[in-house]
């Protein structure tokens, strides 16, 4: 398998991790120093556990991979990520609404592990689907 290859084949995995549910598992494949920026800021893993933890606890949030597009070290993905609001989640009671939007995440891959991700939703078009505030 070529680099690309495997740089693509950790996206995946964390694709896997995620839609799972399974932090143990998201945090391995990330280094120690790794740095994680989303809507919602940025940091390391310690920062965006709880995070995460209520996308895919409260959320469901579930990501499809469309497309992957690798070059050197960096994998760039595009998702249809989808998910329900059947739990509290970031101050919020469950609305038991549905949403389905694009994201985009972008990666750096350095020894086989994710040494930068950075990621961009419309969080706007998320919290009208679910019955939520305005962002």
């Amino acid at each position: 398998m070529s680099g690309t290859e495997e740089n693509k084949a950790v996206v995946l995995a964390y694709v896997e991790a995620f839609n799972r549910g399974d932090l143990v598992a998201l945090r391995a494949l990330l280094h120690e120093d790794a740095e994680i920026q989303g809507v919602l800021g940025k940091g390391l893993f310690e920062k965006v556990e709880p995070i995460w933890k209520q996308l895919i606890e409260g959320y469901g949030m579930q990501l499809r991979v469309e497309e992957l597009v690798a070059e050197g070290n960096s994998v760039a993905a595009r998702f249809i990520e989808t998910g329900t609001f059947d739990r509290p989640a970031f101050g919020h009671q469950p609305t038991g609404r549905s949403y389905e939007i694009v994201a985009m995440e972008f990666f750096e891959i350095r020894e086989g592990r994710i040494q930068r991700r950075w990621a961009a939703r419309d969080v706007g078009s998320q919290a009208r689907q679910l019955g939520l505030p305005p962002v």
